[in-house]
């Protein structure tokens, strides 16, 4: 892989960096490794560039330490490795850890349309093979409690309590994940969550959940409590396609807003 050097661009926040070196609290890192995550994940430092630790630090203004926590954080989302003599070289797209929730994000900023069919597309393949072995897996207690949190989606829903109905959503698939029995498809509540709660986070939930969602919701806690393995996944595929068709609407009728 070619190494090509970047030349720092000033982020349109900068001013926010600025001050004493090093003393701008426990936020500093989480803010320069947002600008720098965003700009990798449009495309801003392309694969093979190079980002330098003291090129970070004299951008920002901060510290060497802080600047070395920042890079060890995108390394660990695999989107840079460390060469000696050459410094912090941002990988090949395919190489990026793609779970990691924060890249999610930065991916969705980067380009919406795209990264919201990639995740769709993984919820196709995983969430609705979950349900169907939590109809077989689930415990009592966790079949009740979906049975629950579906109802209280219905009642929020009709109030418009969306903060409440959203935070219901997000166990509900959470525990439906879980109580697959399948631990690696538990550990994929973190892109699911992402995706909801970023939906909701930019406008892209209708202010008055869709019917056919809630229904689903309902549909698919009933029959994980009564054992119908081929339903409960059927209604999940639905709710998945309904969910992103939602999402891609919400998403045309922003754009068309803005023009």
């Amino acid at each position: 892989m070619s190494v090509v050097p970047v030349t720092p661009v000033r982020p349109p926040m900068f001013g926010a960096f600025s001050g004493e070196r090093g003393e701008m609290g426990g936020g500093l890192h989480g803010r320069v490794l947002d600008v720098l995550g965003h700009e990798i994940a449009a495309g801003t430092h392309p694969p093979g560039s190079v980002l330098r630790t003291d090129e970070v630090e004299q951008r920002f203004g901060i510290s060497r330490s802080v600047a070395r926590e920042v890079v060890r954080s995108l390394a660990s989302i695999r989107l840079v490795v460390g060469r000696q003599r050459v410094g912090n070289v941002v990988r090949p797209r395919e190489e990026w850890n793609a779970f990691d929730p924060q890249l999610i994000r930065w991916l969705l900023a980067a380009d919406r349309t795209a990264q919201l069919k990639t995740l769709a597309e993984l919820r196709t393949a995983v969430e609705p093979m979950a349900a169907a072995a939590a109809a077989q897996r689930a415990a009592d207690e966790d079949a009740a409690r979906l049975v629950a949190l579906s109802e209280r989606m219905v009642a929020t829903a009709r109030s418009g309590d969306l903060e409440t109905f959203m935070a219901a959503d997000v166990e509900f698939h959470r525990l439906v994940l879980r109580a697959s029995g399948n631990e690696m498809f538990a550990q994929l509540h973190e892109v699911v969550e992402e995706l909801l709660t970023w939906r909701a986070g930019h406008g892209l939930m209708p202010e008055h959940p869709r019917p056919v969602a809630v229904r689903l919701h309902c549909e698919i806690a009933e029959c994980i409590r009564s054992g119908d393995r081929a339903r409960a996944e059927e209604a999940m595929r639905e709710l998945v396609a309904e969910a992103l068709e939602g999402t891609l609407s919400g998403l045309a009728g922003a754009q068309a807003g803005a023009r």
